[in-house]
């Protein structure tokens, strides 16, 4: 079989490389081209190690560096618009975009012009903008792929019904660090005690967002743009476990569930492969060994954070890219010291209710969006009122 050319965008990161390492696994993938942001050293070593064509790094100030350390053949390219032209020059088969935030979707919409397959793990990307990038892809027959193990798992899910079958979605969440902590101990946790996590290995953002609860908030967002689900077939449930991923109810009563060990390449390698399976040789699932399974309601805190992805939908037009903007500006001023974890939520959820109504979906509009967003994030962070921040939501749609 002919080998699958694949493109790696933020391949030294904790998706990225574990892309590479089921990709050194396999004979059916090789690697045209790798991405990063400032981590050239890194990059330098990944195109050694894999050959492809060129590579890209966002921090151009590195780029004589990367060339020096790169292999001969592997072309360079550095700067904003780097990840772009390395998809446009490769023209991979699937692009895997490992890309933290909103920084991939400007070459997820190149993939989707060179006739790419998108297998994504940057939940931003459809967050901030699904409602350009679906149906984009749509009309240009390239497969989206899910690699959040919780979208793979309600992916494979669907196979077992037609989608005007679905009942509901039930998306898991482990609960992240601070699941057993109280409201008044959560508000004063630093940020080492928020990247604890109990069950997965992750890089720092998704790790923190864990944390909050935002990242099942952007999954939310998420499932609505990849399945077509209205807020109200969305669920969330807490399973500590992180065992079951999701779970699909049908409108017989039947409820298909993926199950899984919390490990990312499992996912990843479902993508790579789609719409075969791979032969890996991985560890079985003890079930035994697991034990009892729990799953318990969201509390107000938590609740707190989801809601504001069930908010962004029904508000629609650019709420999306508000919300994911805001929630980066704000995790990135708590790992940098400069706000208490307990006002992240309320900050990001502060920008959503100061947003206008904007009905115009479009990259630009979307863009601009996420600059305001942003620039609103940072005004709030340097108010002494930043903390107050209005009513509660509930998570339930």
């Amino acid at each position: 079989m002919e080998q699958r050319r694949v493109v790696i965008l933020g391949s030294t990161g904790s998706i990225g490389r574990q892309t590479l390492d089921v990709i050194a696994a396999q004979g059916a993938l090789r690697v045209c081209g790798l991405a990063a942001g400032d981590n050239w050293r890194l990059l330098a070593e990944q195109a050694r190690a894999f050959g492809p064509e060129a590579v890209a790094l966002a921090a151009e100030r590195h780029a004589a560096e990367l060339k020096a350390a790169a292999p001969a053949g592997t072309a360079v390219l550095a700067g904003p618009g780097a990840m772009c032209e390395l998809v446009r020059r490769t023209r991979p088969e699937l692009l895997v975009n490992g890309v933290v935030g909103s920084a991939g979707l400007a070459p997820t919409m190149a993939a989707i012009e060179c006739g790419s397959a998108l297998a994504i793990a940057n939940k931003e990307t459809l967050v901030m903008a699904g409602a350009i990038v679906m149906p984009a892809a749509r009309a240009a027959g390239a497969a989206v792929l899910p690699v959040d193990s919780e979208h793979s798992a309600i992916f494979q899910c669907l196979s077992a019904g037609r989608a005007e079958e679905v009942r509901r979605v039930v998306l898991t969440a482990s609960g992240g660090a601070l699941r057993d902590w109280s409201d008044e101990q959560a508000e004063r946790a630093t940020v080492a005690d928020a990247l604890r996590h109990p069950t997965w290995s992750m890089g720092r953002k998704v790790t923190i967002d864990s944390a909050t609860l935002m990242n099942k908030a952007l999954e939310v967002v998420e499932a609505h743009w990849l399945f077509g689900l209205p807020p109200e077939k969305i669920q969330v449930l807490l399973h500590g476990e992180s065992v079951i991923h999701a779970m699909v109810e049908y409108c017989d009563g039947s409820v298909i569930a993926q199950l899984g060990r919390p490990d990312m390449t499992t996912p990843i390698a479902y993508a790579l492969s789609w719409p075969w399976r791979a032969n890996r040789d991985v560890a079985p699932l003890d079930l035994a060994a697991a034990g009892r399974l729990t799953f318990s309601p969201l509390s107000p805190r938590l609740a707190r954070a989801v809601g504001l992805g069930y908010d962004a939908i029904r508000r629609g037009g650019t709420a999306g890219a508000v919300l994911n903007a805001a929630n980066e500006a704000a995790v990135e001023a708590f790992l940098a010291g400069r706000v208490a974890f307990g006002r992240i939520v309320p900050l990001v959820e502060e920008v959503m209710n100061l947003t206008p109504p904007q009905a115009e979906v479009s990259l630009s509009a979307l863009l601009a969006a996420d600059a305001w967003a942003r620039q609103q994030t940072a005004r709030l962070v340097e108010s002494k009122d930043a903390s107050a921040a209005g009513p509660r939501r509930q998570a339930s749609p």
